[in-house]
């Protein structure tokens, strides 16, 4: 499944996230490996100041695995499905897997792009 992530940065951690970025550690010890750099590298910052991304996630609750990695460093405001669970492939198990190569949220992530600013690590922001 894919959702749409919007967190804060915590008080104090942003060097922190920025060097576990460029190092390539954060989420090191995740079966998620590198999607976490990959989520940072197409996260963006909305006028609030929040960060939002779309990040898959095979958990049975949603960023089950993954949110003690992010909690390190983010506060989340929401997690909420990024598309209709009914057309998840692999949601209803039409395709296993499908999310790792889907282009259900092509459409969002797009606009995510275009209406915000890049968060660090990746592209010039904060």
């Amino acid at each position: 499944m894919r959702y749409l992530v919007k967190a804060r940065l915590k008080p104090g951690r942003k060097k922190a996230l920025l060097q576990a970025i460029k190092n390539g550690t954060l989420g090191n010890g995740s079966v998620a490996g590198d999607e976490y750099l990959h989520n940072m590298g197409q996260a963006r910052l909305g006028q609030d100041g929040a960060a939002h991304w779309v990040e898959v996630c095979f958990c049975p609750t949603p960023l089950q695995e993954e949110r003690p990695y992010w909690e390190e460093y983010f506060e989340f405001s929401s997690v909420k499905d990024a598309h209709a669970r009914k057309n998840c492939r692999d949601l209803n198990g039409s395709e296993p897997w499908a999310c790792c190569d889907c282009d259900c949220t092509r459409r969002l992530e797009e606009r995510l792009q275009t209406d915000r600013q890049a968060v660090p690590g990746r592209a010039p922001c904060w």
